[in-house]
């Protein structure tokens, strides 16, 4: 079995959604004085390779702490939307497929877009659900939704509507994954387990795919 790895490095001066603080580390305890090491970290919740929880957007949906961990994880499929025109992901696309939507709890949607991680590009131009893409993909049995890019939504919105309507059907979004070109067109196990966090809305994953 192979592990393969779609989680971004979370360390300082990486990239993070505008307007959100980036991580800082600071040393509680070093081997030269303490011996031993230790650091405090600060991060926003929406750090990274992240998984977003229907209380993100939504005040009456289930809390984290209270889903199963098998939410979290399940059988993947990775679909190539890197020809996404005008950069939206449309229910057109998506359609021919949906036989193999169907038959996974986990839909990675690969655009490519995580080549520009580190550059200002990242967070403008990439490729969106359409809002009747996101209404007919909830229409299935998944338990999320997972793309390469900063978010689901379109740079310019402001009601985030994909995300409104995917977490409001009880869907986990994960966002901003990387090497989903390296994964494999058959299907394969996902995993996205966030931090058991009371309360929390979203949290960073260490997201991955086990393949064979």
């Amino acid at each position: 079995m192979r592990v393969i790895d779609l989680s971004h490095t979370i360390e300082p001066g990486m990239p993070v959604y505008p307007g959100t603080p980036e991580p800082e580390f600071q040393p509680l305890a070093t081997l030269d004085k303490e011996g031993f090491s230790e650091q405090l970290i600060t991060l926003s919740s929406h750090t990274g390779t992240h998984i977003d929880l229907p209380s993100h957007i939504l005040s009456e949906m289930t809390r984290p702490d209270v889903f199963a961990v098998e939410q979290f994880a399940g059988k993947g499929v990775v679909m190539d939307v890197r020809d996404a025109a005008g950069g939206v992901i449309s229910k057109e696309q998506l359609k021919p497929f949906s036989a193999l939507i169907g038959s996974c709890d986990f839909l990675l949607l690969s655009s490519g877009w995580s080549e520009n991680w580190g550059r200002p590009d990242y967070f403008k131009g990439y490729p969106a659900l359409s809002v009747e893409a996101a209404h007919w993909l909830t229409e299935f049995d998944l338990k999320g939704i997972g793309v390469d890019m900063i978010s689901v939504d379109l740079p310019d919105s402001v009601d985030l509507p994909v995300h409104r309507r995917v977490l409001g059907k009880g869907i986990v979004l994960i966002e901003n994954l990387t090497a989903l070109s390296s994964l494999p067109d058959s299907p394969f196990t996902f995993c996205a387990f966030p931090l058991k966090i009371a309360g929390a809305e979203a949290s960073p994953i260490r997201a991955v795919a086990l393949v064979g």
